[in-house]
């Protein structure tokens, strides 16, 4: 049946096949009875959605010593990780995070993916979470549930980064290393909040959001995913892609659309507006795992001329900063993703660091 494939094709569908050798994730849900959140809030019962892939190995002591967790960015969940580009790279036979040696746990935050948020029913009466409650939500899904009493690396993505930052704070005996991807070690200020605060404006102040109780999406979802869409990648892809009014129009447009049809303009916000509560900066002394940070050279939401990773690693004891220059296979902040511009460090990061 392959008669008609060209000989490149076969070898990029033989590529495919082999960068897919790792093991079907499974999936499982964790829900936390009465669940307090840092403002006071609370709910009866506070879902996590999770997968897994691999199975913990103990040590004499019954301490588990492969499990590796990885946190995603706003408005992504854990399924993002299950491509080519990443787990594709990582996680098959031989990848540095190969699910035979390693447990890997990619669970949904609050607020994302299957885990509890605003559109499941409570719309915006739904507890106002920030990031010190979601990485407690994913502490206590790795000890309670998943019984983990140790983790080997602890990495996330944009969001997911300024989570590995919290969890190096406030579990500091609780992993060998961290690797934070797209993120910066200081409160959200300057540029990076003016885009945030565009999005949650134009939702809060739109007359069809009606206080979050609307029927229909609120045209201002569309607002906040273009934006979204423009903070995403940088201007030279963004114009091999889009060389054209009429073809940058098209791509927008169909961004937009897929937005309305399948996006919630109550889960955006809170997506959003969940940042507010971040500012690792006056702890980094807390951070005793060695620190591996990664950022590329294009990305919008931390342009490397601020110098603010630079300045502040030099507070993290075993802590370390890269930059990944700008190149074809680099796609701003999206770079995150694309594990194998940075896969390197991580084998470095592994080797280097106790387990």
């Amino acid at each position: 049946m392959y008669r008609w494939l060209s000989p490149f094709l076969l070898l990029f569908a033989a590529c495919c096949a082999l960068a897919a050798d790792y093991p079907e994730p499974v999936q499982g849900d964790f829900v936390i009875k009465n669940f307090q959140f840092t403002s006071g809030e609370r709910i009866a019962e506070l879902k996590l959605h999770y997968r897994t892939l691999g199975t913990p190995m103990r040590d004499a002591k019954g301490v588990v010593r492969n499990a590796v967790l990885i946190m995603h960015g706003t408005g992504g969940s854990g399924a993002q990780f299950i491509r080519p580009e990443f787990a594709g790279e990582l996680f098959g036979a031989g990848g540095v995070l190969d699910a035979k040696r390693y447990y890997i746990i990619l669970p949904d935050g609050i607020g994302h993916g299957q885990s509890s948020k605003p559109s499941d029913g409570m719309r915006a009466r739904f507890p106002r979470y920030g990031y010190q409650d979601m990485i407690h939500a994913h502490y206590r899904l790795v000890t309670e549930a998943l019984g983990v009493d140790h983790l080997r690396l602890v990495m996330g993505t944009s969001m997911g980064g300024m989570h590995t930052w919290l969890w190096g704070e406030r579990y500091p005996d609780f992993m060998d290393a961290l690797m934070p991807l797209a993120s910066l070690p200081t409160q959200i200020s300057g540029r990076n909040r003016v885009w945030r605060r565009a999005i949650i404006d134009a939702i809060r102040k739109d007359s069809e959001w009606r206080g979050g109780d609307y029927t229909t999406q609120p045209q201002s979802l569309g607002v906040a995913t273009e934006l979204l869409f423009f903070m995403g990648s940088n201007p030279q892809l963004r114009q091999q892609q889009m060389p054209s009014l009429q073809e940058s129009d098209k791509v927008i447009d169909e961004a937009v659309a897929k937005a309305m049809q399948s996006g919630d303009a109550n889960d955006s916000l809170y997506q959003v507006e969940a940042s507010r509560d971040y500012d690792p900066a006056p702890g980094l002394e807390k951070i005793v795992a060695p620190l591996l940070a990664i950022n590329s050279a294009d990305d919008l939401i931390n342009p490397p001329e601020l110098g603010i990773l630079e300045r502040e690693i030099k507070r993290v004891k075993k802590g370390r900063a890269v930059l990944i220059p700008l190149s074809s296979d680099t796609r701003g902040h999206g770079t995150h993703t694309i594990a194998a511009t940075w896969k390197n460090y991580l084998t470095e990061l592994l080797a280097t660091s106790t387990h």
